[in-house]
């Protein structure tokens, strides 16, 4: 009675562990590198900022042109990455270049 106990306290685990890394697979980042120039920018746009993979081992964060995502005194600035069909232009958030007076 104890073995079957101990079984299916193990088997609970194990389905736990596995919903668990389903679940972590379904919120991968998106990457850039497998969509579309357009459908990268819909992205930004709806969710307002979001984070993408951008190579094998890069990734950053980007947001809308105008909103508020970026904290201060950070702007958004405009930078490309890559996209299925070629290279797309987002923004990510950096502080403004300090000029002379």
């Amino acid at each position: 009675m104890r073995t079957r106990s101990i079984a299916l306290a193990a088997g609970k685990i194990l389905l736990a562990g596995t919903m668990l890394c389903a679940a972590s697979v379904a919120y991968a980042r998106p990457d850039t590198r497998a969509m579309t120039c357009a459908r990268t920018q819909a992205l930004i746009k709806s969710d307002h900022a979001v984070v993408l993979t951008t190579g094998p081992n890069t990734y950053d964060r980007f947001v809308r042109q105008f909103g508020n995502e970026c904290d201060w005194p950070e702007v958004p600035v405009s930078t490309t990455v890559p996209a299925k069909d070629g290279e797309c232009r987002v923004y990510r958030c950096e502080e403004p270049i300090n000029l002379p007076d």
